[in-house]
């Protein structure tokens, strides 16, 4: 499928990178059902030592910040939602109260924030809450004040992370000596609230891709996994060119030196029109339930065109997927998925290092697959029904893993019986391990889906190599 890859699908770039360093100890697989919650940007998720995942994001009244907690994922979809803190009615904290973060740092609660004055909605700045109670839906919330910084300009996105011992802080903000509108900057701090010594300017946006609409770099985010500390970046306008960029430096290097940071090329994640997904930003990072997969949480929106400012339009929302991790340790972030449940990948039993693909529309069993999304399927209800799945395309929704001669193919439903029958299969255990999975068909019984010479085929299976030949493993 390259020549549709090319023409519909958006490739992940690879990023500079970290977390599975190889497939065979890749995480298990996750499955979750977008939008998470609806009219919710920016949004911030942490898993505690509680065991419950605590959720903030900008609501789209700019007057209040707001936070659920469950024990699941997918359970923040239906959480109740508090107010922990309303702006002022006037002089700072009055407006555009933007992009919160919660954060649990020394036995205490912090939310970051970045809010405007009532004399002057623009002039934004970021804030700092704490809350000493355990579960910070409880209990008061103090006001720290503004994380005061040399350059007294536009500045907003705080986040927090630890390093080597060292706790820093990274945030965007305007330069009026560099113009554009915001930059990445990162400074260690002496407690959770101050900053020390000079920041070090991180990012300015110069490709192309941060400088639709207006030049930003904004919304940091960081990872640290496999040697390498990763920080996403949002880049560009609100709106449909909104996509994430990414730095890398080495766990080993002094953070604070800009020349340790390479900076990648191209957006890291960006719209996607197959799957309908518009302006991916504002990201971060979270744990699966089983601690053992990395989670990209981030907004957008299901259509492109808007109307007015996009600051204007209510309707970003909070989404999750799975982050994935190349063999090299560079993580992959995908597309953007379709609506609806999260795709998985199905690693092959017996050649570990590969996973079912779609290339040219033949399915075969590859390695090292960086196109992320063509390795991607969302097991869903079966087209014949009767208790059956069909794997639909990540990328191409609507095309579907079928047989015809008895080969693998992916292929649009053209929404015939016959398409139906060879595209619906009974999942079984997988006849290898049932931990994994086998696929038979539903419309010649006995016959597998199973690898031969790295493509796929549906084919009867008698011998102890067929059954691993027809075993996958997801993720």
């Amino acid at each position: 499928m390259r020549r549709l890859t090319a023409a519909l699908a958006v490739a992940a770039s690879l990023a500079a990178s970290l977390l599975v360093a190889a497939p065979s100890t890749a995480a298990p697989a996750v499955q979750y059902t977008n939008p998470l919650v609806a009219q919710r940007a920016d949004p911030h998720i942490v898993k505690h030592t509680d065991g419950y995942y605590y959720m903030t994001a900008t609501a789209p009244e700019y007057d209040r910040i707001v936070l659920r907690r469950a024990t699941t994922l997918q359970g923040l979809a239906g959480a109740s939602e508090s107010v922990i803190w309303r702006r002022h009615t006037s002089g700072e904290m009055a407006a555009h109260i933007w992009a919160p973060e919660i954060h649990y740092i020394n036995g205490r609660w912090y939310v970051y924030f970045a809010a405007g004055r009532s004399d002057d909605v623009w002039a934004i700045r970021m804030y700092v809450l704490e809350n000493a109670s355990a579960n910070p839906l409880a209990g008061s919330w103090t006001e720290r004040g503004r994380i005061v910084t040399p350059l007294n300009t536009f500045s907003l996105d705080a986040t927090t992370f630890v390093h080597n011992g060292t706790r820093y802080l990274a945030w965007a903000q305007n330069d009026p000596a560099i113009g554009g509108n915001t930059n990445l900057y990162l400074a260690p701090m002496s407690n959770p609230w101050t900053i020390t010594g000079t920041p070090a300017r991180l990012s300015v946006p110069t490709y192309s891709w941060e400088t639709v609409g207006y030049r930003v770099n904004e919304g940091p985010a960081v990872i640290q996994r496999n040697g390498r500390v990763f920080m996403t970046y949002s880049a560009s306008a609100t709106d449909a060119n909104y996509c994430l960029g990414m730095l890398t430096a080495p766990a080993t290097a002094n953070l604070m030196n800009p020349s340790s940071w390479t900076k990648n090329a191209q957006p890291v994640f960006r719209s996607n029109t197959a799957t309908s997904q518009y302006g991916p930003g504002h990201n971060s990072f979270t744990v699966s339930e089983d601690g053992q997969s990395d989670i990209l949480v981030y907004h957008d929106r299901s259509y492109r065109d808007i109307s007015g400012d996009p600051l204007n339009d209510p309707n970003r929302r909070t989404r999750i997927q799975k982050l994935y991790w190349n063999a090299d340790g560079t993580p992959n972030f995908g597309i953007p998925v379709a609506d609806g449940i999260t795709p998985q990948r199905l690693r092959s039993y017996n050649f570990p290092d590969r996973y079912i693909r779609h290339w040219e529309y033949r399915a075969r069993i590859e390695a090292n697959v960086t196109n992320l999304a063509d390795s991607q399927f969302r097991i869903v209800t079966g087209l014949n029904g009767g208790g059956t799945v069909s794997l639909e395309s990540a990328n191409f929704p609507g095309y579907y893993l079928r047989h015809r001669n008895y080969e693998m193919w992916v292929e649009r439903n053209d929404g015939s019986a016959t398409f139906r029958g060879d595209a619906s299969f009974f999942r079984r255990a997988g006849l290898a391990d049932a931990a994994g999975v086998s696929f038979e068909s539903a419309n010649v019984a006995g016959r597998y889906i199973r690898h031969s010479s790295n493509l796929l085929y549906a084919q009867p299976v008698s011998t102890a190599t067929d059954r691993a030949d027809a075993t996958f493993l997801l993720e």
